[in-house]
This record gives structure tokens, sequence and C-alpha cells, in this order.
């Protein structure tokens, strides 16, 4: 049984989803020990259990110490399964960072799966459900995957309520990806919305960020509210996401108390400029999430990035001890470069 250390590095949820993710699709046994140790509360928290209860039913796994604040896991997989499947964080525990962990999972089932899952769509510390559907899921499309997404419902801190409905196809191969270039900002898109908040927010929002990009070709930002069935709770959002011939730069900003719709906008635009000009061609939140289909494609891989974040450091940690593959980081001035080499 191989033990993974839960604290390493940024020692969090993601450490975890994604540590039993990679057991079930090496069908490894693992045990997960000393679970977001220094964090202020450690352990599993609602999230967490979601995500590890959900692989385990999609592969029939045993399963050991799945409860709140449980410190160590175990985990024993069995095969993936296809079908339907419907989990509920139970709180507003980021959806998005739950389908991270199932999503990888999912394409390796022998047929297709539908995953519904209920809790947070716009929460803190995660990707927004704008970010997952317009940044990551066409750059995973880039390397094979078949995956669509729909939001049913927005949730937000403290309710959840959100609805994400996701079908993924099986993909067999996973194509490398050399992306060095950035290239020429085609377009510059957005979605500014709110839910159950005055009207003016969205606006606001986008003529804040609109100004901050001001030079960039083409940049145009939707506006959105929702009210009733659409959503639950109060929140909102801003996703920008800038399109070359190459590759998808997205930022994101989060509606809070505290901070102006201003302040929200100029930090998304803000954040997206800094991509743009340090030449990147990953976002630096989103290298973590392509790692690990990048580490099972049939090449090796290269992309820059602004700056190597903790995420993507335990990520390269932690994919070696499943599967053959190592990583290397050239510093280039105002980005990092990373090389992926799957069966080194």
């Amino acid at each position: 049984m191989l033990e993974v250390d839960g604290s390493h590095g940024e020692g969090g949820g993601q450490l975890l989803r994604m540590a039993i993710a990679l057991s079930v699709l090496t069908e490894q046994p693992i045990r997960v020990a000393r679970i977001r140790a220094g964090r202020k509360n450690p352990g599993l928290a609602a999230q967490h259990a979601t995500a590890v209860g959900a692989l385990a039913k999609m592969c029939d796994a045993k399963v050991d110490g799945l409860r709140i604040g449980s410190s160590t896991i175990t985990v024993q997989p069995g095969k993936i399964r296809p079908g339907a499947y419907s989990f509920d964080v139970g709180t507003a525990g980021s959806v998005t960072l739950v389908l991270q962990a199932l999503i990888p999972v999912a394409a390796a089932a022998p047929g297709p799966v539908r995953l519904r899952v209920v809790g947070g769509t716009d929460v803190p510390w995660s990707p927004p459900a704008d970010f997952f559907a317009r940044v990551f899921l066409p750059l995973l499309r880039r390397v094979g995957g078949r995956v669509e997404v729909e939001v049913m419902r927005r949730g937000y801190y403290p309710r959840g309520g959100g609805i994400v409905e996701t079908v993924v196809q099986p993909t067999r191969e996973w194509s490398p990806l050399e992306f060095t270039e950035l290239g020429k900002v085609e377009r510059v898109r957005g979605i500014a919305h709110v839910a159950n908040l005055p009207e003016e927010i969205p606006r606001r929002m986008k003529h804040a960020a609109t100004r901050r990009l001001h030079g960039l070709a083409d940049v145009k930002i939707e506006e959105r509210i929702y009210r009733g069935e659409d959503a639950v709770g109060q929140g909102g959002a801003l996703v920008l996401w800038a399109e070359t011939d190459a590759t998808v730069l997205g930022s994101d900003s989060l509606a809070r108390r505290g901070a102006s719709s201003e302040q929200v906008g100029e930090e998304a635009a803000g954040s997206l400029r800094a991509e743009i000009e340090s030449g990147s061609t990953f976002d630096v939140h989103l290298t973590d999430q392509l790692l690990v289909y990048l580490a099972r494609a049939t090449g090796p891989s290269t992309f820059c990035t602004r700056q190597i974040s903790g995420h993507l450091d335990t990520m390269m940690w932690l994919l070696p001890q499943f599967l053959p593959c190592r990583f290397g980081v050239a510093n280039e001035g105002p980005r990092m470069r990373v090389s992926v080499e799957p069966r080194a």
C-alpha cells in the first residue's frame, strides 16, 4: 500500500483529492496520513469527504477513515464504472474542486459518466464555474478530453445549493501540448454576474475591468443577473479570459463584502494583464489542473506560467509516486517554463 504524506507542500484538499483520484486511476491501494495537518481546521472537511466518497463510489472502493475531521484515510480501489452519479457536498464546498478530482477518473471509465454535483459554484479558494467552463474545459479538450458542463443553479457561501451537471465521455489517449509562445491576443471575453444583489453591480465590475484592459483588442464582457430558482443565496463573480491562436488565459475575482464592485473588476483585469504581459501560455491557477492529463499523454509537453504556485509544486511531487513521469522547471525572466515527460 502506497503511503502519502497529506501535509506535504501546500498540504491542502487538492493533495488529498488528487492522491485518491490517482489511486483509482492506477488501481493502487493508498493510505493518506496527516491530512491538512498544517491547516487551521485539520483533517477532512465536507467537500473533501464528498470528493473521496464520490471517487470511491465510482469504483466500488473499500475506504476506511471517511469522516469529517479524519486525519488518515485508506482506499483500496476497484474498477471504474460508467453511469450516472449524484453527489451533494452539503455545504458551500466547491463543486469545481470536486469535479477536478472526478473528471480524470470518469474519463477512464469504459463508458460515459454523468455527474451531478451540488454545492458552491462561485466560492473562495476555488475556480468559479465560469472559469471552469470557459478556460479549463477548452484546454482540456485540446489534450483529448470530451467533457460538457451545464450550471443548473448558482450557489454561494455559506449555503451552497448550486447544481452543476457534467457529462464525461471516455478518453483512451491524452495528447501532449507544446505551448511555449502566447501568440497575439485576438479577443478578451468575460462574464460579470450577481445573484440576488443590486443589478448595477455587474455593470460596475464590467466598466472597471474594461478600463483596466484598455489597449487590448476586442474586449466584451457580458452582464448576468440571477434571481429566484436560478441561484441560492447572494453572490457574484467576474471571470475574464483572453483568447489567442494558441491558448486561453483566465482570471477571476469574487464579489464579496468589503470589496467594491470596482475593486472586483480591477482585480480580475489586473490579474489577466499580468498573465498576458508575462508571456505565459497557462495562467497560474490553471497549471496544476492540467498536469494530471499531461503526465499521462502520449509524448512530452511544455508550457509557460507566470510563477510556480504551491499547488503546481505539490502536484509535481505527487504525480511521480503513481505514474512514470518527471518534470523540469526553467526560469525565463517574467515566466517559468515547465516540461512534462510522461513514461520517464
